[in-house]
C-alpha cells in the first residue's frame, strides 16, 4: 500500500496570505475631512419638563380642515335651491363626524356665511352627541354681533341659559361687544352690571372693551364708573388704568 504524503508547502499555498503592513505606504487619493471650529457648531438646548405650548384650544377643534369638512362647506355654498340644500344635509352634513361638523361651522363663520352658519349650528344641536356647550355659544354670539344681528345674538344668549348653562365672563363679554356693535350703549352697560351681579368677575378684556367703547360713544360718566371697578377686579389697578388712559381715554380721569 502506498502512502500519500502532504507537503506543508501545498497547504500554505491554498490559504490567502495577508501582505505585511507597509508603514511607508501613502494613499494617492486621500479623503480630507475639514476641521470645523467648535464655536461655529449649532448648539441645541435640551429643556426638561413640560413645554410652554400656550393656551389650550377647545378639544373639538382641529388644526386643519379635513377633506370631508372642506367638501361640506363647498357643497353648502353651491346649493342654490331648497331641494339641493336638503340633499347636501342628507348626503354630507349628516354623515360628518363631530369634529368635522364643528370645523365646518367654524369655517362658515370665518367666511361670514351667516345663513349657512345658523343652519349648521341648529343642525349640530340635533345630533346624538350634542350636549349644551357654552363655548359653542361664545362663537355664535360674537359672530352675530359682528354682523349686527343683535336680536339673534340676544336670543342665543337666552337660549344658552334655558339649556341650563350659566353664562360666564366670556359669554357676557361677547354679548356686551354685540351691543356695542349696534351702538346700544345702555344695554351694554346693563349687561355689564348683570354680569357683576351674577357673580362673574370682569377680566381685563371686558374692562378694556367697556372703557374703549364708552369713551368712543362720549359717555365719560359711564366710563368713569367702569374705571372705578379696576381696583376691585384688577390686581395692578393703577398700572392698568394708566395703560387704558394712554390707549383709549379722551380725557384723563379725575381721581375721586
Amino acid at each position: 500500500m502506498s502512502t500519500l504524503k502532504f507537503q506543508p508547502s501545498h497547504i500554505c499555498n491554498c490559504i490567502p496570505q495577508t501582505p505585511p503592513l507597509n508603514h511607508n505606504y501613502t494613499n494617492p487619493n486621500p479623503i480630507i475631512i475639514p476641521l470645523i471650529p467648535f464655536s461655529t457648531l449649532r448648539r441645541r438646548t435640551i429643556t426638561c419638563g413640560l413645554r410652554n405650548i400656550g393656551p389650550k384650544k377647545p378639544m373639538w377643534r382641529s388644526s386643519h380642515l379635513s377633506t370631508e369638512a372642506i367638501q361640506a362647506v363647498q357643497a353648502l355654498k353651491l346649493a342654490k335651491n331648497p331641494i339641493k340644500f336638503n340633499q347636501v344635509f342628507d348626503t354630507r352634513i349628516s354623515r360628518l363626524l363631530k369634529v368635522d361638523l364643528l370645523d365646518t361651522l367654524t369655517e362658515l363663520q370665518r367666511q361670514n356665511e351667516i345663513d349657512l352658519s345658523l343652519k349648521v349650528f341648529e343642525f349640530a344641536k340635533t345630533e346624538s352627541w350634542y350636549t349644551p356647550d357654552v363655548s359653542l355659544y361664545y362663537d355664535m354670539i360674537m359672530f352675530l354681533g359682528k354682523n349686527k344681528l343683535i336680536e339673534k345674538a340676544v336670543e342665543l344668549f337666552e337660549e344658552m341659559k334655558n339649556e341650563g348653562l350659566k353664562p360666564d365672563t366670556r359669554a357676557f363679554t361677547e354679548l356686551i361687544g354685540a351691543y356695542f356693535h349696534v351702538s346700544m350703549v345702555e344695554k351694554a352697560m346693563e349687561t355689564y352690571n348683570e354680569m357683576k351681579s351674577s357673580g362673574c368677575i370682569p377680566d381685563k378684556l371686558t374692562l378694556m372693551i367697556m372703557v374703549r367703547n364708552l369713551e368712543k360713544a362720549g359717555r365719560d360718566d359711564l366710563s368713569a364708573s367702569v374705571k372705578r371697578d379696576f381696583e376691585e377686579y384688577v390686581d395692578d389697578a393703577e398700572e392698568f388704568l394708566e395703560d387704558v388712559e394712554r390707549k383709549y381715554a379722551r380725557n384723563p380721569l379725575v381721581s375721586q
